[in-house]
């Protein structure tokens, strides 16, 4: 076991990452390293992994970071993506010739679920009866056949500057009906209809939980997703993407947060901004953590589960996840290379 693994792991949580589990950890995080090497590969890591997964992956992030990273990977014939379905599917999009798998099928999302292509699909033509100029605002926790019948797609960070940017007074908004408020609340003159989807996660966390903490840790900051409820976010000092908060961590000169998410997020915090505290408000997601290093070394050893979508889906779905950056102004998606893979 070396000293610097057992000391970011039990920055997560010292009562799991005890030296005698991180000493069962380390030959498996080996066995990662090699096969990656082996496999030229590249791990993406979204920010509610296991903490032990973290130490294995070349890059971590909110989905918009890992879409980027994702569309960066030129150098590797391989894409390991430790998050959940769509995550892996929006590395295939933006990258069709590298091969990307996604270490557990039963990493699913219940938000994407709650969105079927078929019932968007019907639901747009319904509403551009009575709507001509509608457009459709996809978030990016959804899947690719969704992503294909969108307009624009956003992410939790920029999702009230892509709304603000369209010239459509009238949005569908799919598939969040929290971060659907959340934006109608911040660009009011927009209609925004919103789908009756939610994170099943960020659901539960009550503003009861927030403010019992925040009794108790005077002067704390609370930075809270807006997935999560309305009465949640309006006791947030910052309402942020996964992302924003590690920047806003960081940098904010106060020393005690809630981060109001999916608890990974707080593993994570604790093990990049050590000098500060990270207390929780937090459910854990089942389905990010189903991915497991035990499941990242089967996949890299068999190369399962590959992640294919058909070109016509594929290209439609890109073209939305693009104008997510044109419409923001943002630095463009970079485009990955055009020859395949052999």
């Amino acid at each position: 076991m070396t000293t610097s693994t057992y000391e970011r792991l039990s920055r997560a949580d010292p009562w799991y990452y005890t030296p005698e589990r991180v000493k069962e950890i380390e030959p498996l995080l080996d066995r990662v390293r090699e096969l990656k090497r082996k496999r030229d590969a590249y791990l993406l890591a979204h920010n509610y992994q296991r903490a032990e997964i973290f130490e294995v992956a070349d890059d971590t992030g909110d989905s918009l970071a890992l879409a980027l990273k994702a569309a960066e990977v030129k150098d590797a014939k391989v894409i390991v993506f430790c998050g959940v379905h769509f995550m892996a599917e929006t590395a295939k999009i933006v990258n069709p010739t590298r091969m990307v798998l996604l270490p557990d099928l039963s990493a699913g999302c219940s938000l994407a679920d709650s969105a079927p292509a078929d019932a968007v699909k019907d639901r747009i033509e319904e509403l551009k009866q009575s709507f001509p100029d509608l457009a459709v605002v996809t978030y990016v926790n959804t899947t690719a056949e969704v992503k294909a019948l969108t307009d624009v797609c956003c992410t939790s960070g920029n999702a009230v500057s892509v709304v603000r940017s369209l010239p459509n007074r009238n949005i569908l908004f799919i598939p969040d009906r929290n971060l659907a408020r959340h934006v109608a609340n911040n660009v009011p003159d927009k209609n925004i209809i919103a789908w009756d989807g939610a994170c099943y996660i960020h659901e539960q966390i009550t503003p009861e939980a927030v403010q019992q903490i925040r009794a108790a840790v005077p002067g704390m900051k609370v930075l809270a997703h807006p997935e999560c409820r309305d009465d949640v976010l309006a006791l947030a000092d910052a309402t942020l993407s996964t992302s924003g908060m590690i920047d806003y961590a960081r940098q904010s000169e106060a020393h005690e947060f809630l981060a109001v998410t999916e608890c990974g997020l707080s593993d994570l915090l604790s093990i990049e901004v050590p000098n500060k505290r990270f207390y929780r408000a937090c459910k854990i997601c089942p389905f990010m953590k189903s991915i497991t290093l035990e499941n990242v070394i089967e996949s890299l050893e068999k190369l399962q589960f590959e992640i294919t979508i058909p070109e016509p889906v594929r290209g439609r779905a890109e073209r939305a996840l693009r104008r997510m950056f044109e419409v923001t102004g943002r630095d463009s998606m970079p485009v990955p290379p055009q020859v395949p893979v052999e």
